[in-house]
This record gives C-alpha cells, structure tokens and sequence, in this order.
C-alpha cells in the first residue's frame, strides 16, 4: 500500500510543507507552495555556463529553518528528458538534466515544478539521494526508473529507498490528447489505459501518480516506502503553482543527505 498524506504545514499561510517519511530518517527536506516568497521561475532561457541562481534571499531565509543549506543547493536546467547529473560537495549548477544524485551529506538538490512530478528517492543509511522531476515526457522517457538506477550509482539500493513524490497535477484534472496517449502506448503498449480514464472523445484524465508509483516499485522500491499525499496542483490555485491553471510561478521541492 502507497502511504497518504505526511505532509507537515509550515507558516501561515503555509510555505511550505516538509515529508513527515523523510524528516523520520533525517532527511533535511521542503517542498514549497506559492506563499514561500523568493523562488526564481525557470520559465526564462538561461545559458548552462552561467545559470540565474534560483533562490533570493527571502526564499534562503525561510527554507533556512528546514535545517537546509541554501548556500549548497544543486539544482538544474529540466528538459522533459531522463538524463542524470551528479552534484558535488559544493552543489551548484547541473546542466540540462531532469535527475539530480549525490553521495554528499548536506547536499540539497532542488526540483522546480508547477503540475509535473517532483520525486525524491532516499537511501538515508548508505548516503544515497536522487530527485527527479517527472511529467509524461520523463514517464514516457524512463526518468523514473533512470533515477532508481542513479542511487545504485553512489552506492545506495532500491530495496532501502523511502521515496515522496510531491504536490503535483492529479487524474481529477490531468485530460491529455492523441498525442501523449501514442507515445505512452509506444512506451507501454495497453498498459497505459490501467493510468486512464476516457473523458471527451480521443482525450483521457492520465493518473501520472499511479503510473510512477507503479513504476517505482517495479524498480524495487517497496509500495510502503512511498509516500503520495496526491495533493492536486490544479485543485488547489489558493495554495500551488499549476501551469495548466494559467499560472507561471513555480514550486521547488529539495532534500538533502543527513
């Protein structure tokens, strides 16, 4: 069984929530709201060799109280791809990647969503952390199972992960057409329609939750070593960031090694 909500409000109105699985082993971690001020939106072009930093001052203040280094955050260009980029001791800039790992106690890496997927995968006792950022591009590319391999890259193990996917765009708001549905088809053949349900003519509400969950455990991650708290981006305009709501903000989710 996936777990449910662990999701520990901080402010008011809320910053940002912190996982309640991976605060049990240590794991420094933040996934923010649009209340959390100071977050740089990567929607603007940016040159590899000299990246925007994508945290103000205010935002490194208030994510500061999670115990985070914000001095040390690995973050990256997301493309919609599943290619991995290991930060160092110093974090900084990874490149054009969607999958971030590190061996590097205190190592924050960062994840900016506003409907896809942010997953973290943590092995806490080998020193082991990954986080990827995953919509139906990175389904369809293997970001996810790509990620789990990535922690067997700096000595962690499928089978010890704890795994948290945060806020993201749900099936009560997800319609997607032809187009994704054929290349989920080609990635999968039927086993896509288990993630659908047909809504208008040649369109469907995709489960992008069930698929990686399901994605997940098929890469070894144990169904009770994942937590979900499938809170919808869409849903939710009072609180979350949501690009298919019209909004242009973005959320960050991070974690870092103990």
């Amino acid at each position: 069984m996936i777990l449910s909500s662990g999701l520990v409000g901080h402010g008011s109105p809320t910053e940002f929530f912190t996982f309640a699985s991976l605060s049990e082993v240590g794991v420094a971690n933040a996934t923010t709201t649009k209340h959390c001020p100071g977050i740089t939106s990567f929607a603007e072009p940016i040159l590899p060799e000299a990246p925007k930093p994508p945290f103000r001052d205010e935002a490194a203040h208030v994510l500061s109280a999670t115990g985070l280094d914000m001095g040390r955050v690995g973050y990256a260009r997301q493309v919609h791809g599943a290619d991995v980029a290991r930060i160092p001791a110093g974090g900084g800039f990874g490149g054009l990647v969607d999958i971030l790992v590190t061996g590097e106690r205190g190592v924050p890496l960062a994840i900016f969503t506003a409907d896809c997927l942010a997953i973290v995968l943590c092995d806490a006792s080998a020193g082991a952390l990954a986080v990827a950022h995953v919509g139906w591009r990175g389904t369809v590319k293997g970001a996810t199972q790509r990620a789990v391999r990535a922690i067997g890259d700096v000595g962690g193990r499928a089978g010890s992960l704890r795994a948290a996917i945060a806020p993201s765009i749900g099936p009560c708001c997800y319609e997607v057409d032809e187009p994704v549905t054929a290349e989920l088809a080609r990635a999968f053949g039927d086993r896509w329609r288990a993630w659908a349900t047909p809504s208008r003519a040649g369109r469907v509400m995709l489960d992008l939750w069930s698929a990686n969950e399901a994605l997940l455990v098929e890469a070894g991650v144990a169904p009770g070593s994942i937590e979900n708290p499938r809170l919808c981006t869409a849903c939710h305009p009072d609180l979350l960031y949501s690009y298919r709501r019209g909004n242009r903000g973005r959320l960050v989710t991070l974690a870092a090694l103990p």
